[in-house]
């Protein structure tokens, strides 16, 4: 559907005469296009107009909000909202973005209800969406958050990933302006309607066997041990999720003693708000022993050559377990297993015990262990997963699950450094499977003969090992104010008061 355009510029001043803002309906949303005026030099002029601007904006900002239908009010709203929102430094002091006015005036909008998405997802981390072309600041991450996508309560209740594209501001002749973007979930909308008629009937039912009210002494119904049943083991690739935040987050985020706490930042938001989203019965996170060779590096010493971390990278992976622990999780990591044998592992328990289970990881391997009752959740980008089952994995690599080991054998994987057979790609190795069915059926016809050994290594490399010993899986309990206090210790604020928030409201989490 063509958008509708309801809005050329902002009302309440017919005299103003430049273009900032513009409004249009599209599929049921009202998208409200801001440039807020920069406000320098200030006091002065420019910075009362930057101020009655604002004000009228919020004017209509009420209104629309007021309507009840679903807005977003998106833009560079030329507001550095707290001192969280901007690199550390004093050459901003004077600036117009950063003034009490300025700030309250932001605020003021807010307290009207509004959302703001990226902060809402992304509650310790600063992403920053400008960064001035002056003094390197890009390179030196000396960032602002300065654009915004503010959603209405409907949109906001569909919310399901938001970030900035930093790597767009890392392109020659770029916008010293980074895109900000949410996703909205239709699911969550679905799901909503779909609950309110079953809510509304049950709660009728309640009342008429109750007599509408509950009768002194009566017991709470017990919880259904089916419904607690499915909840779902939630398996997590700690290397994974740690090497991305690491890479994704500003250096300058900081632990007590100067040390590094980006990845710790990152990881920590991604399984505070995986655990939200999913409501496991209990989570467990697999870390590599980067130290020790596993069976695959002795078979095949070329397997993962030339990966090397940083003393900061590894010094954050060392603490990571002693943080999941902390929440009351799980953690399994031995010397000579990969993360992957534990994934496989705890997998091949829970489909054992009748239970579901979620496998969270950047690693495409693990599509090897989808299956009816197991989900890979494969990241995007910032915040938004895919689900990954066997009907995925089918078509995105033309095999069922079961043949993804053989799959990789054959047409390689260069980031584990297993070359492949000789000219074979990815639709190659596809057809050769959907012909034969297996790698052993391949060699069997007589295809690769003078391969045939290393292409079985290859495969094994490839399996993931099922073997691999685990800690007890039973349904956990977050210990959320643990969790707190080590990130206290720390000197990590964000992520403490996060923290200590969700122990305040944990009779909700289990």
């Amino acid at each position: 559907m063509e958008p509708v355009l309801t809005q050329t510029e902002l009302p309440g001043d017919a005299d103003d005469k430049q273009s900032r803002y513009i409004e249009a309906a599209a599929n049921g949303i009202i998208v409200a296009c801001v440039y807020l005026p920069n406000g320098n030099p200030q006091p002065g002029p420019k910075f009362d107009y930057k101020l009655a601007w604002f004000e009228r904006l919020t004017r209509h900002a009420a209104k629309l909000y007021k309507t009840g239908v679903p807005v977003a009010l998106v833009g560079d709203f030329n507001v550095v909202p707290t001192e969280f929102d901007i690199y550390r430094t004093k050459s901003w002091d004077d600036d117009a973005l950063l003034q009490p006015e300025s700030r309250a005036a932001f605020g003021k909008l807010i307290k009207q209800g509004w959302t703001d998405a990226v902060r809402a997802l992304h509650p310790d981390t600063p992403m920053y969406s400008f960064w001035d072309y002056m003094r390197h600041r890009f390179e030196k991450d000396g960032g602002l958050r300065i654009d915004f996508i503010l959603l209405s309560p409907d949109l906001a209740r569909r919310l399901g990933s938001a970030g900035v594209d930093r790597a767009e501001r890392a392109k020659p002749n770029t916008s010293d302006h980074a895109p900000v973007w949410v996703v909205l979930d239709e699911g969550k909308r679905a799901r909503a309607r779909a609950a309110a008629p079953k809510a509304k009937d049950a709660k009728s039912k309640k009342a008429k066997s109750s007599g509408g009210a509950a009768r002194a002494g009566s017991k709470p119904a017990r919880k259904r041990p089916a419904l607690r049943a499915r909840r779902p083991l939630l398996v997590i690739d700690g290397d994974s999720f740690a090497h991305r935040s690491y890479h994704a987050l500003p250096k300058t985020i900081l632990r007590k003693g100067r040390k590094g706490a980006g990845a710790i930042v990152g990881f920590a938001n991604f399984l505070l708000r995986l655990y939200q989203t999913e409501r496991p019965r209990a989570v467990i996170v697999a870390w590599d022993t980067l130290e020790v060779p596993t069976e695959r590096h002795k078979k095949f010493p070329a397997y993962q050559s030339g990966r090397a971390f940083n003393d900061d990278l590894v010094d954050q992976l060392d603490a990571l377990p002693e943080f999941v622990a902390a929440c009351g999780f799980a953690n399994a990591k031995t010397p000579g297993y990969e993360a992957d044998d534990f994934l496989a592992a705890a997998v091949a328990a829970e489909e054992r015990r009748g239970g579901t289970a979620l496998v969270a990881s950047g690693d495409r391997d693990t599509f090897q262990l989808a299956s009816e009752t197991t989900t890979i959740l494969h990241p995007l980008r910032a915040g938004e997963m895919a689900r990954i089952g066997p009907a995925e994995v089918r078509e995105r690599y033309g095999v069922d699950p079961k043949q993804v080991p053989d799959f990789i054998a054959l047409r390689g994987d260069p980031s584990d450094r297993l070359p492949g057979a000789r000219g074979v790609g990815p639709k190659g190795a596809a057809d050769l499977l959907r012909r034969y069915g297996t790698l052993e059926g391949i060699l069997a016809a007589g295809r690769f003969p003078a391969e045939a050994e290393m292409l079985r290594l290859y495969q094994s490399i490839a399996t993931m090992n099922a073997a691999a010993p685990l800690p007890s899986l039973g349904s956990q309990t977050p210990t959320w104010a643990k969790a707190s206090a080590l990130a206290r210790t720390w000197g990590l604020k964000q992520l403490t008061d996060r923290l200590a928030e969700k122990a305040k409201h944990s009779h909700s989490d289990h």
